[in-house]
């Protein structure tokens, strides 16, 4: 990835990450259809293994995104956080505190049973801070999708001094 150009609003700290991963809900995956951008918002999990990040998806069996993912698996997303507009003196002046995390990775839609189940219970724990566990039949009604996340980054836009 092309480096951040406001390297003082640069996140490095992991506990700093890990915050923005479990306060964000929504995730923007960007990915090419052909030679068009295609973005979609979802409900997502995470988990860290091996100090890498993976993401996992859930969706429907069919539909756009999942024709899209496998005619091209590359994929970007972003999640943001902590959105608080505020004013200024000048137009110029006003803007919007958030924190987030960006990146880029290889999506994989995900056949077998037990990484399914896995995959759907790190995103509702994700999502609701809470265990769930889940069946064959449940996971066979849905595509849980698993982005191995190849590099990441994360920024912060705090309130500035009035």
């Amino acid at each position: 990835m092309q480096g951040m150009t406001r390297r003082e609003r640069e996140i490095t700290d992991i506990n700093e990450i890990v915050r923005i991963l479990d306060k964000s809900k929504v995730l923007h995956l960007g990915l090419v259809d052909g030679d068009e951008p295609y973005v979609v918002p979802m409900n997502y999990g995470y988990e860290f293994v091996d100090g890498k990040l993976v993401v996992y998806l859930h969706g429907a069996r069919r539909g756009r995104k999942i024709d899209v993912m496998q005619k091209n698996p590359k994929v970007f997303f972003e999640l943001e956080c902590d959105i608080v507009p505020f004013e200024g003196e000048v137009a110029c002046k006003y803007g919007i505190t958030y924190a987030s995390v960006m990146g880029r990775g290889v999506a994989e839609i995900v056949e077998d049973v037990e990484i399914k189940k896995h995959g759907l219970s790190v995103l509702m724990k994700t999502q609701t801070g809470k265990e769930f566990s889940f069946d064959e039949k449940l996971v066979s009604v849905v595509n849980v999708i698993k982005i191995d996340v190849l590099e990441f980054t994360a920024k912060h836009r705090p309130m500035p001094k009035m």
